[in-house]
């Protein structure tokens, strides 16, 4: 089992950046696939990007390709989203999520992520 917290929300105007952590308790935080969704009011949680268990390989929603990356260190049980170029549409409460199934490719659903943290709003003013 793992337990997450993540930090490095706030407000930030258009066009700047943010880095979020998600820092993880357990030893055994090299063995999830590590992922970053957000949810702004009104609507569906929507998957941003995700990162294998060694760090090697990311994926990234449509909607932050190019702009977000994501990196983790093992060594430090931390997970991050460099956010640069942010819009308006960025704002959302953004969660990290760990999935045990390190042997399945990168997931973009939910349900596949059994660990959740409790969330860090980002805003983005224009």
């Amino acid at each position: 089992q793992v337990q997450l917290v993540e930090s490095g929300g706030g407000l930030v105007q258009a066009g700047g950046s943010l880095r979020l952590s998600c820092a993880a308790s357990g030893r055994t935080f090299s063995s999830y696939t590590m992922g970053w969704f957000r949810q702004a009011p009104g609507k569906e949680r929507e998957f941003v990007a995700g990162i294998s268990r060694s760090g090697a390989g990311t994926y990234y929603g449509d909607s932050v390709k190019g702009r977000f990356s994501i990196s983790r260190d093992n060594a430090k049980n931390t997970v991050y989203l460099q956010m640069n170029s942010l819009k308006p549409e960025d704002t959302a409460v953004y969660y990290c999520a760990a999935d045990p199934k390190f042997f399945l490719p990168i997931a973009t659903i939910m349900e596949r992520y059994e660990y959740w943290g409790q969330g860090t709003q980002v805003t983005v003013s224009s």
